[in-house]
């Protein structure tokens, strides 16, 4: 087992974990409760890493926080004991991606959510000095709407040579992310502000569902050309604004219903005309008229509202989906036909 280094050079994270490991278990994990998600990830690197702690190390410690080390022995930190105190008061899951972090270098808050809140445009900047594949790497780590926003601020030919790669990313090796994380935490993220999902086509989809429509539209011949199996198969996962309407009309009630405020009129307001009347044919013919009315008295209405208004349409759907409480059709031999 081995032995920490001496008091004087133990960081901050370091000398909390030794406290926290002599208040035990119990009243340790009473007390991380209390933190956030980045001193929880930072304290139980620190514990999973510390060894055998000697007993002068300790006192010197507990001197500090104005403690004493009570009967002064030494103290053990092992992954075994910074999992077991998380398991205290989180969720088995949570406990699972706090570890599975830690094992690798941690770089403090999660860096994507970190990345992802950045301005696109400040993330665009960033990524035109990247290779190719590595910006195609971390666009595949980041929010589906924040890539569908930073892609065509590389330029097109860009733009078509990273889409590429991204759809083409099957699995990357976890040494690489701790590579590009490491590198985005220290010539990046410190100055600026885990894991591509089970299925990286239905990634892809889910950002080409974000992406604007016209844009869209614009790059689906050039993809459907050069690598037409791939995006086939990405197009197949895709849920679109316009594929409401392949809801049964019960179902599609539903959504209207859950959205908020302007939003339904608003993604209405721009959808196209064979759209509109299915959703409000949907409708008692009372919501049907309060509805035209809200949409006539809205006058002209930005692009991008539309995209948004319709894109929070399109959420509401497949979280409805998700907790089975509607039904989306697959494909169009699955579509529900009055």
């Amino acid at each position: 087992m081995k032995t920490s280094r001496d008091y004087k050079k133990l960081r901050g994270p370091e000398k909390a974990a030794i406290l926290f490991l002599c208040l035990g278990e119990k009243h340790g994990a009473g007390l991380m409760q209390r933190l956030d998600d980045y001193d929880i990830h930072s304290i139980t690197h620190a514990i999973s890493s510390l060894g055998t702690i000697p007993a002068d190390v300790v006192e010197e410690v507990m001197s500090e926080f104005m403690e004493t080390a009570g009967d002064g022995g030494g103290i053990v930190g092992s992954m075994e004991m910074a999992q077991s105190m998380l398991k205290g008061f989180l969720p088995e899951d949570r406990v699972s991606d706090i570890m599975q972090e830690i094992q690798g270098p941690l770089v403090g808050r999660n860096i994507w959510e970190n990345f992802s809140a950045l301005n696109e445009q400040v993330i665009a900047n960033y990524l035109k000095e990247e290779h190719d594949q590595t910006v195609a790497a971390i666009l595949s780590k980041v929010k589906p709407e924040v890539a569908s926003k930073v892609l065509p601020l590389l330029g097109e030919e860009r733009m078509m040579e990273v889409l590429e790669r991204m759809i083409g990313i099957d699995t990357v090796p976890r040494y690489v992310f701790q590579n590009i994380e490491e590198t985005l935490q220290k010539e990046f993220m410190s100055s600026a502000t885990r894991n591509t999902g089970p299925d990286p086509q239905q990634r892809m989809a889910d950002l080409f569902n974000k992406l604007d429509s016209k844009l869209f539209d614009d790059i689906t011949q050039r993809l459907e050309k050069r690598i037409p199996d791939a995006f086939g198969a990405i197009k197949a996962k895709m849920f679109t604004f316009d594929d409401l309407c392949k809801l049964d009309q019960q179902s599609l009630v539903k959504v209207m219903r859950g959205v908020e405020g302007q939003t339904l009129p608003l993604a209405l307001r721009g959808a196209k005309k064979e759209v509109r009347d299915y959703f409000l044919s949907a409708l008692p013919s009372r919501s049907r008229d309060m509805l035209n009315e809200e949409m006539t008295a809205m006058g002209p209405v930005r692009g991008r509202e539309v995209q948004e208004a319709q894109s929070a349409l399109v959420d509401y759907a497949l979280e409805l989906s998700r907790d089975d409480e509607i039904r989306i059709p697959l494909d169009d031999d699955d579509v529900i036909i009055d």
